[in-house]
């Protein structure tokens, strides 16, 4: 019976020690237990440790990644806007900082018509104008020897080449007595907006004159052209005149806006009449006005016509400059 009670005795003194163990880790195999062998519901086998820390370095590193990539994105960010310097260009503009090339071409213009205009007569008061577009300490006359004259006829901005936003060349067109010119003037713009003639302008040669490619019309409705020259020879002397009520019959929708008696009209001389669809075609049309003031003087100008055929009779839809190469 002694015996009996020792047993019990450590039987149930080991039995907490057993149980705090089975469940400090449940994966643990049991003393005996064979492989597969299932656990209070869960699986013992070999693998199933393994298993539980592969998912968990797989989660450590799903978060490492999200961490590092959280932490990585502003500080690209910020050096990258940091840098701003090209190799090749240098210095780029601030992001959203364009160059002021509105102002920038209105200001070479103003000082092109001093620069380019010049007595030796009045070479101070030429000096005194040119302040206000040059840097301090510049040349007063900026680059001239005060000798000769120059006149001007008119100059005009053809473009602006911006290299940054505080960087620019303003190209303009010139012309003087019996030449074009074409001149590049740099400009430099603050960041309030103050701008500067920044270096010495530079003659460059005008733009060279393009040659027209060959072609034209390729097939003309010769047939449709001597049906259109009568009903535009009775057009076109009310368009010269914008008598509203007489135009409103020959167009296709609202009435055509004329020229207010701004020109007289003297023939229609041409109309070209490519082939198409039979119910509307455009066409141009060859005019020739003569001008109240011109002393008997005579223009022809060339106009590009979309008209529309309603039952028998053709009606202008729109009346516009032509875009179609002419050699004539």
């Amino acid at each position: 019976m002694a015996r009996g009670r020792d047993t019990a005795a450590v039987e149930e003194t080991a039995a907490p020690g057993r149980a705090l163990a089975s469940s400090a880790d449940p994966w643990d195999r049991p003393a005996g237990a064979a492989d597969g062998q299932r656990r209070g519901g869960r699986w013992g086998g070999s693998g199933g440790r393994w298993w539980v820390w592969v998912g968990r370095a797989v989660l450590w590193a799903v978060i490492l990644v999200i961490l590092v990539n959280g932490v990585r994105a502003p500080f690209e960010r910020f050096t990258s806007d940091d840098d701003q310097t090209d190799p090749v260009t240098g210095p780029r503009p601030a992001r959203g900082a364009s160059f002021p090339s509105s102002a920038a071409g209105a200001f070479a213009l103003q000082f092109a018509n001093v620069y380019l205009n010049y007595d030796q007569k009045t070479a101070p008061a030429r000096e005194a104008q040119l302040q206000t577009f040059l840097p301090d300490g510049a040349d007063p006359q900026f680059g001239w020897n005060g000798a000769g004259q120059m006149r001007l006829q008119s100059v005009q901005v053809a473009g602006v080449e911006a290299r940054d936003a505080s960087n620019a060349t303003v190209m303009l067109l010139a012309r003087t007595a019996d030449r074009w010119l074409r001149l590049a003037v740099p400009v430099y713009a603050d960041q309030n907006g103050s701008l500067v003639v920044s270096a010495r302008p530079a003659l460059l040669p005008p733009p060279t004159k393009a040659k027209l490619p060959q072609g034209g019309v390729q097939e003309r409705d010769t047939a449709l052209e001597n049906e259109l020259k009568p009903f535009l020879g009775t057009f076109f002397p009310q368009y010269a005149t914008g008598n509203q009520a007489a135009l409103s019959r020959f167009s296709s929708g609202p009435a055509i806006a004329g020229l207010a008696n701004t020109v007289t009209f003297v023939q229609v001389k041409e109309v070209v009449a490519p082939k198409g669809s039979p119910g509307e075609r455009s066409v141009t049309a060859t005019v020739v006005w003569q001008l109240p003031q011109g002393g008997g003087g005579e223009l022809e100008q060339t106009y590009q016509i979309a008209m529309v055929k309603k039952g028998t009779t053709w009606l202008v839809r729109d009346i516009r400059g032509t875009t179609e190469p002419s050699t004539s």
